[in-house]
């Protein structure tokens, strides 16, 4: 499929971090972390709302699979998770993936929506509404741990109970991250009649860093991102507020991936969760414990009813 538009491609910097390594002599982790950083740079440096693809040189013949992954974080640190991984993925598999990292929660919403991904993780209630639309299916998940929105303060905030949030502005990533938002907000409003004027600020965690600085009282995230946070956010907040747990965030495939190649990045997904370095790699995710996934899983998202505290998709 074609690129979206806006979309920035960053191709073949690690085969060039290789080369740079073998004629300069250094060792081989040398350039690769000199190449990392110059990403990281250039990605600091461009616009907001950009989507960035990562591809290594390939084979004009070779077929690319687009790999989504909703944007949590923000992309500096999404491609820090994410690049390691895919280059084991096609070691493992023989396979060839192009990275995409949407910047903004609804642009990764749009592409799956319409189909442009070929396998993505994502969270349950995209899984949802991604299978009625598309067909994705679930391929593995974390069996170890659950999916819980948090509602964080700053540490020595006044505010002790979630009553005295009514009708108070509250940061949330984006109106369709689950346990942020979507969880939050039905069970403060049903459970508990509290009404909050929703603030969304792209990503987790941006959500910390506005509490954290104050310029929000109050803000949704979930325990697994909250605890990927550098210690002096992470240090000046407190959890106010747990949601119920459901199932967390699947790695899925579009059904026309052939059947023999979605095997294969299961069984190599699988696999990682069986050695050291998977298992390091995945639990950067995070994903601690990686099992077999279904459709079954994340139906009781279906009976929750959210769509009404959500955003269009």
């Amino acid at each position: 499929m074609g690129l979206t538009p806006g979309a920035v491609v960053v191709n073949g910097l690690i085969n060039k971090a290789e080369s740079m390594d073998t004629v300069n002599k250094q060792p081989a982790h040398a350039g690769f972390a000199a190449t990392i950083a110059a990403l990281l740079a250039m990605l600091l440096a461009l616009p907001a709302n950009t989507t960035i693809v990562f591809a290594q040189e390939r084979d004009s013949q070779q077929t690319i699979y687009r790999l989504g992954v909703v944007p949590q974080f923000e992309q500096r640190k999404l491609f820090r998770i994410w690049i390691p991984i895919v280059q084991e993925l096609e070691a493992r598999t023989g396979l060839h993936f192009e990275l995409v990292g949407p910047d903004l929660i609804p642009d990764f919403e749009n592409l799956f929506m319409a189909g442009d991904f070929d396998f993505a993780y994502m969270n349950p209630y995209h899984v949802v509404a991604a299978n009625k639309r598309q067909g994705y299916l679930p391929l593995v998940r974390d069996g170890l741990r659950k999916l819980q929105g948090i509602l964080v303060v700053q540490k020595d905030s006044p505010i002790r109970t979630i009553e005295e949030l009514k009708g108070r502005q509250v940061a949330f990533p984006s109106a369709n991250a689950l346990g942020a938002s979507l969880l939050m907000r039905a069970e403060l409003m049903r459970e508990h009649g509290i009404d909050v004027i929703p603030e969304y600020v792209k990503t987790h965690s941006s959500v910390y860093l506005h509490v954290a600085q104050n310029l929000m009282v109050a803000g949704g995230g979930v325990a697994s991102t909250l605890q990927q946070q550098k210690a002096d956010v992470r240090d000046s907040l407190r959890i106010l507020y747990h949601t119920r747990k459901v199932n967390p965030h699947p790695f899925v495939a579009h059904p026309r991936v052939p059947e023999s190649h979605v095997r294969r990045v299961k069984e190599a997904l699988l696999a990682m969760g069986e050695d050291d370095k998977g298992r390091e790699l995945l639990a950067r995710i995070p994903m601690q414990s990686i099992t077999e996934a279904s459709l079954s899983n994340y139906e009781p998202i279906q009976k929750l009813g959210l769509e009404e505290f959500g955003g269009p998709m």
